[in-house]
């Protein structure tokens, strides 16, 4: 089989197209892709603890490490005790970092708003439950 003709080839190029193209929008706004989901997956309120960051992003600890050394020497987050739960770290989003959050937000929503206008409505949602169906299938691979 050829590897253009594989789920994982396609979904590869497309995620490198997209990551590319987003690095190129919010270098704009002096941020990159991996602070830039960081920031959307911060819960603007009561932040987020660090340990459920990470699965939330689909992102190793070692990684979202670096990325929130680099948020926090940036001045986009801080890191307090969980209140409820002293071992645990709080993320929480600074004035700085929710700026950026919007920067971020406006990007992702302009770039879905611009492909739900060429693809039309149906075929997006078509879309949407298909990549579901797929992360749900690993997910039982996975588990099995």
């Amino acid at each position: 089989m050829k590897p253009e003709l594989t789920f994982d080839f396609q979904i590869r190029k497309t995620w490198i197209q997209v990551a590319k193209m987003y690095n190129e929008l919010v270098a704009q706004g002096g941020i990159t892709t991996s602070v830039g989901m960081a920031l959307l997956n911060i819960d603007i309120n009561n932040g987020i603890r660090s340990t459920a960051l990470g699965p939330k992003m689909g992102m190793e600890s070692t990684s979202l490490s670096r990325v929130l050394k680099s948020m926090e020497k940036q001045g986009f987050i801080v890191k307090e005790s969980d209140p409820k739960d002293k071992r645990s770290v709080l993320i929480k989003l600074t004035d700085a970092g929710l700026k950026k959050r919007n920067i971020a937000r406006r990007v992702v929503l302009e770039f879905n708003q611009l492909i739900a206008d060429k693809i039309g409505e149906k075929r997006s949602a078509e879309f949407l439950k298909t990549i579901a169906d797929i992360n749900r299938i690993i997910d039982d691979v996975k588990s099995s």
